[in-house]
């Protein structure tokens, strides 16, 4: 008989785990079942949800940190039910939709008070998620947010969110595409304000529209095509059909091979222009990286071979984002640490979408040439700071080069006159008005974006290589085509670039 309750109660168990049943399930019908006294077993049995059955989502919306208010969301289909636990009101009245009310946070549980302050509730699927959303506006000490989260872990259909899952769940309702979700990224990191406006048009859809809008006129060309494979030679089918959508593919690829000769700049943009500072020893690299960054990043002593690792800063010039990074002087070295710190530099001006060569006046030669150290890594791109304009004699200076400036970091002769020309130069060369913002923001932000663009690319060259006699190759290749353009904004086949997009959010976003 013990066995047969046993192996009742473990089906009990399966079926509830199953079925996910909220409530609690009393032994009382398997008592009744095997006519045993109810009173030998003095305990009921709860279910509990795994994560994965919790579909409510709690986290910090906010930086954590001392400010004035902190944001606490929640979203899932229980998230009325967290407002009746943990939130406490003066009015007894229904629960009012997109309206702000004062109230006091408790503890579902103990119904300590937690904090006083505000709480509104967002009605799918007028909401960010598109699900229930709960939001509250409590004080932004550790403590109380500490408390508030920790009071939501005692909800047993309430789980953690996981990074980026507030959006992924905005994308899945529709209510984002993945350029909207990129872009949305992009102006919670932004930091200048061309990353700003960058950030905005897609976060806005102006760069979804622009992808759409390749990706319409190539399913265009492919139903001309696809209606001479459907309909036969005896159809009324207008002439020109084939010839009409190869010269429409001719001007999308010539459109989209536009797009991709932009020099990286929307990508640069989006991300910052990688500036190197290179020269010899005590020229005044880490000087002028001290000025850039109005402070004392870098330690500066007249002592050679001070600076012996890259250090790199995030700076705002002329509005545009800028990486720079502080190099080792370079010349030849017997020290086995300062060498390496050579090799990283050389291996950093290579890689740099800007290199900027700092030069002592003192180390020119008497024909003016550049110390030997530097003239080869000189070229007709590099930027040219000549440092310690003080100490050079009137009409003693001849060297010419596109980009230069002369300066004196001690004593500040040439600075405004650098700083004010290296900005313009930088606008100059990403096609930036004087507030850092284009005429036309580039389409492509992402690495990823460029690689569909590429593909898309490929696959209308294909087509145009068909003939008239391969129209069901040809459809393929402008049917491969619209699949790559609609990748960019998660139209089609996007299941392998989902967790490669949200697994870079914050965990409350």
């Amino acid at each position: 008989m013990q066995c047969a309750v046993a192996t009742a109660v473990r089906r009990t168990r399966h079926l509830t785990s199953c079925l996910n049943f909220p409530s609690r399930i009393s032994f009382l019908s398997v008592h009744q079942q095997h006519r045993l006294e109810p009173r030998r077993f003095v305990h009921e049995y709860i279910p509990r949800r795994s994560d994965a059955q919790k579909a409510t989502i709690y986290a910090l919306s906010t930086p954590p940190g001392k400010a004035g208010i902190a944001v606490v969301r929640v979203s899932g289909p229980d998230a009325l039910q967290v407002w009746e636990n943990v939130v406490q009101r003066s009015s007894h009245s229904n629960v009012e939709p997109w309206r702000m009310e004062r109230c006091r946070i408790v503890h579902p549980v103990t119904k300590n008070m937690l904090d006083d302050g505000l709480a509104v509730y967002f009605k799918a699927p007028k909401s960010f998620t598109t699900e229930d959303v709960l939001e509250l506006h409590i004080h932004s000490g550790r403590a109380v947010i500490a408390s508030v989260l920790d009071a939501l872990s005692h909800l047993p259909y309430c789980r953690p969110a996981e990074p980026g899952e507030f959006t992924k769940r905005a994308f899945l309702g529709g209510r984002l595409d993945l350029a909207q979700v990129e872009g949305l990224k992009d102006l919670i990191d932004a930091e200048t304000e061309s990353q700003r406006r960058l950030a905005l048009e897609a976060a806005g859809g102006a760069t979804s529209a622009r992808f759409e809008e390749l990706r319409t006129g190539i399913i265009r060309c492919l139903a001309k095509i696809e209606a001479l494979i459907d309909f036969s030679e005896g159809e009324n089918l207008e002439e020109g059909v084939y010839d009409d959508a190869r010269n429409n593919a001719t001007k999308l690829l010539t459109t989209i091979r536009s797009y991709l000769s932009d020099n990286r700049r929307g990508e640069i943009m989006r991300s910052g222009v990688r500036l190197t500072i290179f020269g010899p020893p005590n020229a005044g690299k880490s000087s002028l990286l001290n000025f850039l960054a109005r402070r004392e990043a870098a330690i500066v002593t007249p002592v050679p071979g001070t600076t012996r690792d890259i250090l790199e800063l995030s700076l705002d010039i002329g509005g545009i984002p800028v990486i720079i990074s502080d190099t080792a002087g370079l010349r030849a070295t017997d020290d086995l640490v300062e060498q390496i710190g050579v090799e990283r530099a050389r291996k950093a001006i290579q890689a740099a979408d800007i290199a900027l060569c700092v030069v002592s006046c003192e180390d020119l030669g008497a024909s003016s040439e550049l110390p030997s150290s530097v003239r080869e890594l000189v070229t007709k791109d590099t930027f040219m700071v000549f440092n310690k304009m003080d100490l050079l004699k009137k009409d003693s200076f001849s060297v010419e080069h596109p980009y230069r400036w002369m300066t004196s970091l001690k004593t500040g002769q040439g600075t405004t006159e650098f700083l004010a020309g290296f900005a313009e130069s930088l606008r100059s060369k990403y096609d930036l008005d004087q507030d850092g913002s284009s005429s036309e923001a580039p389409l492509i932000t992402h690495a990823r974006h460029r690689i569909h663009l590429e593909s898309a690319a490929g696959f209308i060259e294909a087509f145009l290589e068909t003939t008239a006699d391969e129209v069901v190759f040809g459809a393929e290749e402008l049917r491969y085509a619209a699949q790559a353009v609609g990748k960019v904004s998660g139209r089609i086949d996007i299941e392998d670039i989902l967790d490669s997009i949200f697994r870079d959010f914050c965990i409350g976003k």
